[in-house]
């Protein structure tokens, strides 16, 4: 009687070691679909999409760059319904779409997101930007970055301006070398804003001259220049 049960169950553990190698093959063949959302069986239809959604930080902003230029170097793809005079197929440069909504950041990384928006559209493909909920502070420039004609916002989107915000501390010499630098920030963020926008440097003096927030609708936005579409 002892030997027999034994022998069962040896005989058994090599089975269930099968049944788990098989479960195991089964999960690893099985495909995850993450939110109802399947990957697109072609190159042309993948999502070519980049969500600015929060504060613009150091580390929001060093993800948006790498997103930029990874979907720059996935941009070119042959074209099935352009050819050229002798029925060469023709590459063209997909676009990148920018979904934007925040309260605003850091101006140096919103610095860094403009620069690599002008080099991207300057040689290789346009960026689509689209404002929705909020865009205040330092996205205003990211929203009017994008190609123009292709820049929307949202009907219900509010826009913001206001002065640049800063703190400081140390020695009269620290904080007159800080006033300095500011003011510097102060006047690139204005130059960057008039150079997307219909909004001359002085218009957008003036209106930061209030020295308050200055809370901007999608309608207004759209003849500001800072937009070209509500949707």
């Amino acid at each position: 009687m002892t030997q027999r049960i034994a022998t069962n169950k040896t005989k058994s553990k090599p089975k269930k070691a099968k049944e788990k190698t098989k479960n195991k093959k089964k999960k690893d063949n099985q495909i995850v679909v993450v939110n109802n959302i399947q990957q697109p069986s072609a190159p042309e239809s993948d999502l070519r999409t980049i969500n600015l959604y929060g504060d613009i930080t150091e580390q929001k902003g060093s993800e948006v760059v790498a997103g930029l230029v990874y979907l720059e170097n996935n941009s070119h793809v042959v074209s099935e319904d352009l050819t050229t005079e002798d029925d060469e197929p023709i590459v063209v440069a997909r676009d990148i779409s920018m979904i934007i909504s925040t309260n605003g950041g850091i101006a140096s990384d919103m610095f860094s997101i403009l620069d690599m928006m002008d080099v991207i559209k300057d040689r290789t493909c346009d960026i689509e930007t689209i404002g929705i909920g909020k865009v205040m502070s330092a996205g205003v420039p990211i929203l009017a970055a994008g190609t123009h004609g292709k820049r929307k916002i949202g009907k219900n989107c509010r826009i913001m301006l206001h002065n640049v915000l800063a703190g400081s501390s140390g020695t009269i010499f620290s904080m007159e070398n800080e006033l300095e630098e500011i003011k510097w920030v102060q006047d690139r963020y204005i130059d960057c804003l008039a150079s997307y926008t219909k909004l001359t440097k002085a218009k957008i003096k003036k209106l930061l001259k209030t020295q308050k927030d200055i809370y901007i609708s999608a309608e207004e936005a759209i003849k500001m220049g800072i937009a070209d579409k509500i949707i």
